[in-house]
């Protein structure tokens, strides 16, 4: 049989030369690869196969002397009648900075107006913004107590407001719930860029208590997450911080609803854990798997991202985050009447299934909700 050895070693060479570029990718992309892909298969590995966080429960515990500094500051502002005299169906806690003044009053004017909320949906809903002390700006402290005078909404403590002291303004809503507004039947905790659909939230929410809501925590859910240990991220966590492999299941920070039994549970929890941990939402997910509470997704609830922006999105949208400048808008069309009249009906259905597949069913499209919200 007749042998063309020519193209064989042509053969031999463009397999030499694919092979050399692919090694190469890899070798330049390595780090990427290792930080993204390897960390997740680790974690997802600890997470479904080891599956043992009582280590991490033991490794943070502290004692009660040590956990109660991150809750021993002093309030500089603080409502302690709030809710007192009131049936409050959620109490709602928004994450500012103290320069995001024209944040606050742009929630207060929309989903977060308290008289809107109780003369059309019925109910009491009562919000307030947690703050820490401002960075060094001079008078900043002044306008928030001129603003708080005016508003009656600020709950402020002692302590440096910033990234790395978001965990103890977690602990700052869970403690003043449990002191000042334990009787709410749900606690919220949201971003000060985020869109809460109120009508929507209100009617989910009167619906779960009514069948007797218990153990009861729900948002954008991550399941499996690894530490980051790249020192350029602003999510990094070293080693002595927190040495496992994975992060319990926790829910994304922008926006997530508990009952009250789970904020009493979540109080409770912060009395002996070590707190230095700052990433609050994984915090969050430490604490509840120490009293043994598990998140439930709903596909309604955003995490990093905007919801898009259509009127069959907005019959079911719960939350959705980065909006600043078009809050007044967004809150305009999601609550129109016409919304509830062009996505009823079986036309309307049907026409709303086939927008939210062509909006949510896309490859590589996690930001808000998935694609299996476009058949609910």
């Amino acid at each position: 049989m007749f042998v063309n050895f020519r193209r064989i070693r042509k053969c031999q060479f463009v397999q030499l030369m694919t092979t050399c570029l692919v090694l190469s990718v890899v070798m330049v992309c390595w780090e990427s690869l290792d930080n993204n892909v390897v960390s997740h298969i680790k974690s997802y590995s600890y997470r479904y196969l080891v599956n043992r966080f009582v280590y991490i429960n033991k490794s943070l515990t502290v004692p009660r002397e040590q956990a109660r500094s991150f809750s021993d500051f002093r309030y500089l502002l603080d409502h302690s009648d709030k809710c007192a005299g009131k049936d409050v169906l959620l109490l709602l806690f928004v994450k500012s900075s103290p320069e995001n003044i024209e944040r606050r009053n742009a929630i207060r004017s929309t989903w977060g107006n308290e008289t809107y909320i109780h003369n059309t949906l019925g109910v009491t809903v009562k919000v307030v913004f947690a703050l820490g002390r401002p960075q060094d700006k001079v008078g900043l402290q002044e306008q928030l107590v001129l603003e708080d005078r005016l508003r009656g909404d600020l709950i402020q403590r002692d302590f440096l407001d910033s990234f790395h002291n978001l965990t103890l303004k977690l602990i700052q809503q869970f403690h003043w719930m449990h002191v000042r507004c334990a009787h709410a039947r749900f606690l919220m905790t949201a971003d000060d860029d985020i869109f809460v659909h109120m009508p929507n939230l209100v009617g989910y929410l009167r619906e779960v208590s009514g069948r007797g809501a218990a153990d009861f925590w729900v948002g954008r859910v991550h399941r499996g997450a690894p530490p980051i240990r790249s020192k350029d991220s602003k999510y990094y966590v070293p080693f002595e911080m927190y040495q496992w492999l994975s992060y319990p299941d926790y829910t994304a920070g922008a926006g997530y609803v508990v009952s009250g039994d789970v904020a009493d549970k979540i109080y409770h929890a912060t009395l002996t854990l070590n707190a230095s941990l700052y990433i609050d939402d994984v915090f969050m997910g430490i604490c509840a798997n120490a009293v043994g509470v598990s998140p439930q997704e709903h596909v309604f609830f955003s995490g990093e991202g905007k919801a898009p922006y259509h009127t069959c999105i907005y019959d079911q949208m719960m939350t959705s985050h980065g909006h600043v400048e078009d809050i007044h808008e967004l809150w305009k069309a999601a609550t129109h009447p016409q919304v509830k009249q062009k996505t009823s009906g079986l036309i309307g259905r049907l026409y709303c299934t086939a927008v939210k597949v062509s909006l949510l069913c896309k490859p590589y499209y996690f930001n808000t909700y998935p694609c299996k919200a476009a058949f609910l």
